[in-house]
């Protein structure tokens, strides 16, 4: 019997004695159906080593192994090791990795493990930490074919918003900078022990090339921080109320550059709107 069903779930969380850590956000797959839509939707294939991240009880793991050349699965509790350990020993194609995820050195990993032709993501993300390692991945230098990642429904609508929607933001506006998005399959509470209260959505980003250099990305995160953080007031008036600095007529100039009407919000603009805005002032400031 796989892992993933509700009576071997509660079965190895009794026989272990483990208690849910709701600050781990701990909510554990007990669908096999949901696990495999999610993991056709990733693209995982025998060719693959897949980094799957906060693995619990190895509901999802378990079927992983299945579909891929490797699994290395990395949890920060150190209490689910003896029951990953337990219950993957059958499968000789796992590695345990007990580690938090954004303190672990991916390029260091992918090194040591042989990955220099990269590897696929996959995770089932505790809510409260979960724009933190979608940007700690696309922000970093690893070779990352693809993270497909189950988030909360509110953050992913956030990440597939479009401009001129009220949930389009600064979160929208970095995860498309780095890379495309698309939303695989939506998943309800029931399918989880314990069942959450919201609604869950996987989403799978496939990278981009990096374009820009470590001093325009700054730049342009600025702006749009600055932005998006009066979003209800013109651009003008943002961003030269902003803790860029900029004075109303470097923000004018700037924007005539650029072709950005002055009286637009942050939510009327597409990312390349963002981008040209960013080569703008580059060019101002530096007269």
């Amino acid at each position: 019997m796989r892992i993933a069903t509700p009576t071997r779930t509660r079965t190895i969380l009794n026989e272990y004695g483990h208690r849910m850590r709701k600050s781990l956000g701990q909510n554990f797959l007990i669908d096999g159906n949901i696990i495999e839509n999610i993991i056709e939707g990733a693209g995982v294939t025998i060719e693959d080593t897949v980094l799957e991240i906060g693995p619990g009880i190895g509901s999802m793991t378990e079927i992983l192994s299945e579909k891929a050349k490797k699994v290395i699965a990395v949890e920060i509790d150190k209490n689910l090791i003896p029951i990953l350990e337990k219950t993957l020993e059958h499968r000789d194609n796992i590695e345990i990795i007990h580690q938090d995820i954004l303190k672990l050195d991916l390029e260091k990993l992918q090194k040591e493990k042989g990955l220099e032709t990269g590897f696929k993501v996959v995770a089932n993300l505790p809510y409260y930490v979960t724009t933190p390692i979608i940007m700690s991945l696309l922000e970093g230098n690893a070779p990352i074919h693809s993270i497909t990642v189950m988030i909360q429904k509110e953050v992913a609508d956030r990440i597939l918003a479009s401009k001129d929607c009220k949930v389009y933001g600064a979160l929208t506006v970095a995860c498309n900078l780095y890379a495309d998005v698309r939303e695989v399959l939506s998943v309800p509470p029931t399918v989880f022990l314990p069942r959450p209260k919201v609604s869950s959505t996987v989403i799978t980003f496939t990278p981009k090339a990096n374009q820009l250099t470590t001093g325009e990305r700054k730049l342009l995160f600025g702006i749009v921080k600055d932005a998006f953080g009066k979003r209800r007031k013109t651009l003008l008036n943002s961003l030269s109320s902003g803790d860029l600095g900029f004075s109303k007529d470097q923000v004018r100039e700037a924007l005539g550059i650029a072709g950005v009407d002055p009286i637009k919000r942050a939510e009327n603009l597409t990312i390349e709107d963002f981008k040209g805005i960013m080569n703008a002032f580059s060019q101002t400031v530096k007269k």
